[in-house]
C-alpha cells in the first residue's frame, strides 16, 4: 500500500479517537477525555499535512472525512447507542461510494 494512502489512514485514525474522545469528554469537563482529543487531533492534522505533499488537498479531504463520518457513525450507533435512521444509512452509504469511486477510478488521487 503506498505510502500516502497509509498516512492517511492513520490521520483518519486519530480523527476517529480524537471525535470519540470528544463526546466522552463531555463538553471538556473529564480531563482525560479531554487530552486525548487535543493530541488525537494534532496527530490527525500533521498526518494530514504529511499526506498533502502527494494529494490534491480536495481528494484528501474527501477521503479524510468521508471515512471519518462512517467511522464515527459506526462507532457512535456501537459506542453511544445512537441510533441511525433509513436516510442517514442511505446518505452515509453515497459518501462511502464516492470515496470507492475516487480511489478506483480518479486519476486525480495523487499527484
Amino acid at each position: 500500500m503506498p505510502t500516502h494512502i497509509v498516512t492517511l489512514l492513520l490521520a483518519v485514525v486519530f480523527e476517529t479517537i480524537g471525535t470519540t474522545a470528544l463526546q466522552a469528554s463531555q463538553q471538556f469537563t473529564k480531563p482525560v477525555p479531554s487530552l486525548i482529543v487535543l493530541v488525537a487531533y494534532g496527530l490527525a492534522f500533521y498526518l494530514l499535512s504529511i499526506t498533502l505533499k502527494t494529494m490534491p488537498v480536495g481528494i484528501m479531504y474527501a477521503i479524510w472525512s468521508g471515512l471519518g463520518i462512517l467511522l464515527i457513525a459506526i462507532i457512535g450507533w456501537v459506542v453511544f447507542r445512537q441510533s441511525l435512521d433509513f436516510p442517514a444509512i442511505l446518505g452515509i452509504s453515497f459518501i462511502l461510494a464516492g470515496i470507492l469511486i475516487i480511489q478506483l477510478f480518479s486519476k486525480t488521487a495523487v499527484h
